[in-house]
């Protein structure tokens, strides 16, 4: 930076500096009460910004007290960093700075730095706050190009780059749901609508995994009379179209035994699953028996479920 802003005043480089962006402050900030009106419509008019970089700050902060603790194989107090850095907000905002949150990139090269406790962090902020009160006429002479040179090294400087061969070893759902990401973040700039993407992604991948676990398996007894059908697994959204099907609504057999005790219901889709099971057997004339909900399920089957209730063949059946 010293170099290249050398070399740029003395050769006259017709290029864009840092005073060119705007004015820097050249003085320390004053405490300033907002002068708004403390009513609700303030706050419906405030809260959705608020909220918004509330979210952001605290996904950032929470991924950089991951990957700091990764770094130096320590543990942090993440409820502590969110609290302080929710009280330095508020207070920020009344002495008319900016809310901020921590730097992915800024704590890696702190921690390769040698930086291990918070001392090396507030002097990183003293001695930014000197540059810009008493070196502002020299900070204002920097050339952007120099700045964006620093980013693109901070960049490849912390970047995993170890990540790209390990895609192969990786389950496919993770890369997609890595790529992703990191492509929703970099195109739309907004950290939150990246994680909520990942998140919404992993959480598919997720579901639709645990539905391959759902198994049902059946035997019938020596009389051929009465067939049991065992369900293990967990029954929701994603897997309750597979329970469906596992099942022979026309086998000659007049009693059917449900044995749910491995099985857990999740939903109500779950629910409407097992009152189509057991209606369609009624329906064939089959005595339908479901034993083993454990407390969760049963309190659940009985909120929802309507395979018990008077016409519930005719209106299971016309949905």
């Amino acid at each position: 930076i010293i170099v290249m802003t050398i070399i740029a005043i003395v050769f006259k480089l017709d290029v864009r500096r840092v005073g060119d962006l705007g004015e820097l402050p050249d003085a320390l900030p004053v405490f300033l009460w907002p002068q708004v009106p403390w009513t609700l419509k303030t706050l419906w008019i405030v809260l959705p910004y608020s909220a918004g970089l509330a979210a952001v700050g605290l996904l950032e902060s929470l991924l950089t007290a991951q990957i700091v603790d990764e770094m130096t194989d320590t543990p942090s107090d993440k409820n502590r960093e969110c609290s302080g850095q929710g009280i330095a907000n508020i207070f920020a905002g009344l002495f008319g700075g900016m809310a901020g949150c921590a730097m992915i990139g800024q704590s890696v090269i702190n921690v390769k730095s040698g930086g291990r406790g918070r001392l090396s962090t507030f002097v990183a902020g003293v001695f930014l706050l000197i540059l810009l009160v008493l070196l502002g006429p020299w900070v204002r002479q920097i050339p952007m190009p120099v700045l964006v040179a620093v980013m693109i090294m901070v960049s490849i400087g912390t970047f995993s780059w170890v990540s790209f061969s390990n895609m192969r070893r990786h389950p496919k759902s993770s890369s997609i749901v890595m790529i992703a990401t990191v492509l929703v973040v970099v195109l739309t700039h907004n950290l939150a609508l990246g994680v909520g993407v990942g998140v919404l992604l992993s959480a598919l991948f997720f579901a639709r995994k645990v539905a391959h676990f759902l198994r049902v398996s059946s035997e019938i007894d020596e009389s051929g009379s009465r067939r049991t059908y065992t369900v293990v697994g967990q029954l929701f959204f994603a897997s309750a179209g597979g329970f469906v099907r596992a099942f022979d609504f026309k086998e000659a057999v007049s009693k059917i035994r449900l044995d749910v005790t491995h099985a857990h219901f999740w939903d109500l889709t779950a629910v409407a699953s097992l009152d189509k099971v057991v209606l369609k057997f009624r329906r064939e004339g089959k005595e339908v028996e479901v034993l083993g909900l454990n407390e969760a399920s049963a309190t659940l089957v009985d909120r929802l479920g309507v395979h018990d209730k008077p016409g519930a063949i005719e209106d299971i059946l016309t949905h």
